[in-house]
């Protein structure tokens, strides 16, 4: 039995006052309620109206600033306008307000110093509440005041109210935690945001044949393919076996494609006409928006396309007008395909590309993500270390990222987020990362955010209705060892809106039907998976602001196939421990033949009894003893969702080189003394495998040369034996014999001898075809 992951790693429940209400059974008592309440007071500034001249040029460059306290914000400001629109909002954390009162200041920008135009001031006593679903609180004008409470000239359009982050203008707002961070673009970095993920299509080119082909060479056979580029991937078929000006090769290409369509699918075809010289022999290029797109596995039409030839005049490439080759093919986008882009053992969705062909959904998951605790510092800035984290979720095609808490090493989030389910068999991912864009961060260049952990919880594993509230550790596997850097605190429900339609989902096929009906290689699923990630990560580091490449990649786990050490130690004692429950009942059972207690051997002995005597029992008494197992083990049933474990990774047992190879790039940057070392462990534990390979390849081949006549004597005796107990089995009872066998193994002791049997003795002289090996 393992012993249980030091305190440290461990899953810990909790008990947060979430929604700013009470927890009634497993559900909650408002609309907010998987996060913590956390109160703001936003200030909305509209506009201004009537703002007195103050430049010589009888102009205004006015803008506003609200303080309260230490905290101060300012809008843009607008030149030489004296009715200006901002419509910007702000709030401040009531955690953090020091003041009890609010000012609202107008003033005007210019080159020395800027001038007060006026101001407005509010008692935070008197300032209203609003609770959503109430609408948003209308705007009002106010007049300007000059520092002693004397009206002056102009009007501010304001709203102020205290409100929580479920606020619509919480996402958008002017953060008073951020009010160290300066510019617009460090300031949309750090802003929660919501991503989805572009539209992935399987793009399959069927390249049949090519007719009239002109080769500048006619005096020789070509050697002819076709190279087939859709962005940064490109395929080649291989080379026709039918050397001639009309080849043939029938043969499927396999891309990714992502909506919109904005780059064609360029074809060429090439003739090899030296060893590292290729002719091209026309191309042609196919806009992807007019492809037909293929639901199920009905054949599409096929084509024949043009192939342009360029020739090179005075330098510029021109279109050659002569006689067009043509080539034959057929292309469609393929919509009854999942394009898998994360591994699929812990795949998040995994509906068919074609939205004509998805389920209804059948719950929703809920994600509370409230705060961290005990983060690690991940930079230095004025010579000390600092954190500036944010998370980011991903289930199916959404991606949520909350805003970034600036400088905390126990930051509070309390965001909540919802995605329709389409399968519990799916997997959420949530990660937490360290913001390294911010205050030029950009600008430095090479800036990567820093992962801090992340945690996926598989939605089969939850009970419906139930709000799980837990603490995970944030665990990292470094060079030097597994690191905690931290835990997460979350609250996670998975909502149910048909237990029928849910329990339905276990009798369907796990990925759509067109994976079964024409499926793809291991090959080619490995290479296209590392294609939709490509495209997945480029097009999520060009949003506004961007989901940069290293949080994508991470929480896709790119590279998770590469070599390891520990991983392979990992995935072998898994494959004992799978097989150690079969070992248990193989030694409970020869303890039972070896009567090492005679009390359970007896009681064995009466129930063969009864079941040969009775073979109608046997399958109800099977299925009888594995019901009452499942019920026996329902005291022991998990009670937390599954988190990281280390000691199954054997991340916290793994040696130092082990994890140094791991972390080593791909080719490999270590010295050669280190590379040969770790070549010649590796031979040694391929050696191994191996063997036990070639053990089993062996145990088959003997089974298969009972009957195939390769020992003519061995196969001779087993045929004249399959005779005698064709006639034994059909002149006796078959209870009579059964109850013979059973009694023959489960003799006592005293019966046995110390050597293998004759059937074992046999079976071990059976030819096996290793002397045929080299």
């Amino acid at each position: 039995m393992q012993r249980p992951p030091p305190e440290d790693f461990a899953l810990k429940e909790t008990k947060p006052h979430l929604g700013g209400g009470r927890i009634s059974g497993d559900k909650l008592t408002s609309t907010y309620d998987l996060v913590e309440q956390m109160q703001y007071l936003y200030v909305r500034v509209v506009k201004a109206k009537d703002l007195p001249a103050k430049d010589v040029t009888g102009s205004c460059d006015p803008y506003v600033e609200v303080r309260l306290g230490n905290y101060k914000g300012a809008t843009r400001h607008f030149e030489k306008k004296s009715n200006p629109e901002w419509n910007q909002v702000f709030a401040f954390s009531k955690d953090r307000i020091q003041a009890s009162v609010l000012e609202v200041i107008v003033k005007d920008k210019d080159v020395v110093k800027d001038d007060f135009m006026g101001r407005v001031s509010f008692d935070l006593n008197e300032i209203p509440k609003r609770v959503p679903p109430d609408s948003p609180l209308a705007p009002q004008w106010y007049r300007l005041e000059d520092r002693k409470g004397d009206k002056v000239r102009g009007e501010l359009m304001l709203a102020v109210w205290m409100g929580t982050q479920a606020d619509e203008a919480f996402p958008e707002a002017w953060h008073s935690d951020a009010a160290t961070v300066s510019g617009a673009d460090s300031l949309s970095n750090i802003r929660s945001k919501v991503y989805l993920s572009p539209k992935l299509w399987y793009l399959r080119v069927n390249v049949i044949e090519a007719q009239d082909l002109q080769p500048s060479d006619k005096g020789r056979y070509p050697e002819v393919y076709v190279k087939a580029i859709l962005g940064n991937q490109a395929l080649r078929t291989r080379i026709s076996q039918s050397r001639s000006i009309n080849p043939m090769w029938n043969e499927d290409l396999m891309f990714v494609a992502s909506e919109p369509f904005e780059e064609p699918l360029i074809l060429s075809v090439e003739d090899r006409v030296a060893p590292n010289k290729d002719e091209v022999l026309g191309r042609c290029a196919i806009p992807l928006q007019y492809v037909t797109r293929r639901y199920d596995h009905k054949p599409v039409n096929t084509s024949w396309h043009n192939l342009e030839k360029h020739v090179i005049v005075e330098g510029e490439k021109k279109k050659e007008i002569k006689f067009a080759s043509r080539i034959h093919m057929r292309i469609c986008l393929e919509g009854g395909y999942h394009v898998l882009d994360e591994s699929t053992h812990y795949s998040s969705d995994l509906r068919p590309t074609a939205k004509p062909l998805w389920k209804s959904s059948i719950g929703v998951l809920e994600v509370g993500i409230l705060n961290a605790q005990g983060l690690m510092p991940m930079k230095t800035k004025d010579g000390r270390g600092t954190t500036d984290a944010y998370c980011v979720a991903k289930y199916g095609q959404k991606w949520v990222r909350t805003r970034t808490i600036i400088d905390s090493f126990t930051p509070r989030w309390n965001e909540q987020y919802t995605w329709e389910v389409f399968d519990p068999c799916t997997v959420i991912t949530i990660g937490v990362f360290d913001n390294c864009h911010l205050h030029g961060g950009d600008k430095a260049g090479g800036a990567r955010d820093a992962r801090i952990g992340k945690v996926r919880i598989r939605l089969s594993t939850l009970e419906t209705d139930r709000v799980y509230t837990h603490s995970y550790p944030l665990l990292v596997l470094h060079p030097n060892g597994v690191k905690k850097m931290g835990e997460i605190h979350m609250a996670v429900r998975f909502t149910c809106s048909s237990l029928l339609n849910m329990m339905h989902m276990y009798s369907q096929p796990l990925l759509p039907k067109m994976h079964y009906i024409h499926p793809l290689t291991v090959s080619q699923l490995d290479s296209l998976r590392h294609q939709a990630t490509q495209i997945v990560s480029i097009r999520l580091s060009r949003a506004e602001p961007p989901l940069r490449k290293e949080v994508v990649e991470y929480m896709l786990d790119v590279g998770s196939h590469m070599w390891s050490m520990r991983r392979s130690k990992a995935n072998f004692f898994r494959i004992m421990n799978v097989l150690g429950g079969v070992i248990a009942v193989g030694k409970w059972f020869d303890q039972i033949c070896t009567w090492k207690n005679p009390i359970t051997t007896v009681l064995i002995h009466i129930l063969f009894i009864i079941l040969v005597m009775y073979p109608e029992l046997i399958l109800p008494t099977i299925f009888l003893y594995l019901f009452l197992i499942g019920v026996w083990y329902y005291r022991w049933r998990p009670r937390h969702p599954p988190h990281m474990d280390t000691r199954l990774s054997h991340a916290d047992s793994a040696h130092p080189d082990e994890l140094d190879e791991e972390f080593d790039t791909f080719p490999t940057s270590r010295p050669s003394d280190i590379v040969r070392m770790r070549y010649d462990r590796l031979r040694s534990i391929a050696g191994r495998i191996q063997t036990v390979v070639g053990d089993l390849a062996t145990q088959g081949e003997r089974l298969q040369s009972l009957l195939s006549w390769r020992d003519p004597r061995a196969t001779s005796l087993f045929v004249l034996f399959c005779l005698i107990a064709a006639i034994v089995l059909y002149v006796t009872p078959f209870q009579v014999v059964a109850l013979l066998t059973g009694f023959y193994v489960l003799r006592h002791p005293r019966f046995r001898h110390k050597l293998p049997s004759v059937p074992l003795n046999f079976f071990r002289r059976l030819p096996a075809r290793t002397d045929c090996m080299l």
